[in-house]
């Protein structure tokens, strides 16, 4: 492993996201969200009931810039914000309907790109790759327990 190597998975993996998600995006005719905001809402789909305090914890993001978020998604209808029966003090998040629909209609054209670019290499490339794919997602954990 060299700096070089690192460097080179750095950037495509990189670039493979922002592509998938900008054309993602395009192709649903809508602007993209800012990366913050996805995280929240990546965040709230993956842990619903999440409360602002835990989100700030998980992001690695002070509680004030995920309470910001929070409203601003919430006004854009995309998450909802109930109390919590125990502590009424705390607010819990989740994804409303049209949050779910839009990350839906997201997803499927994200997966529509990347299986329409998977065909486009070689069998012994596409299957590398996606042998790779349940090693990447222990990479992404690993690394966002590194905060």
């Amino acid at each position: 492993m060299t700096e070089e190597t690192l460097g080179q998975l750095s950037g495509a993996l990189g670039d493979l996201q922002r592509v998938l998600r900008r054309t993602a995006a395009q192709r649903t005719g809508r602007v993209a969200l800012p990366d913050a905001q996805v995280e929240v809402l990546r965040l709230v789909q993956r842990q619903p009931g999440v409360s602002v305090r835990e989100a700030a914890q998980r992001l690695g993001t002070a509680p004030n810039t995920v309470s910001t978020l929070v409203g601003e998604l919430t006004t854009a209808g995309l998450l909802s914000r109930d109390r919590d029966p125990v502590d009424r003090r705390s607010v819990r998040l989740t994804l409303t309907t049209t949050a779910r629909e839009r990350i839906a209609v997201h997803e499927q054209h994200r997966r529509d790109l990347l299986t329409a670019a998977l065909s486009g290499l070689d069998t012994a490339d596409r299957e590398r790759l996606l042998a790779a794919a349940p090693a990447l997602s222990r990479l992404a954990d690993l690394a966002a327990e590194q905060r």
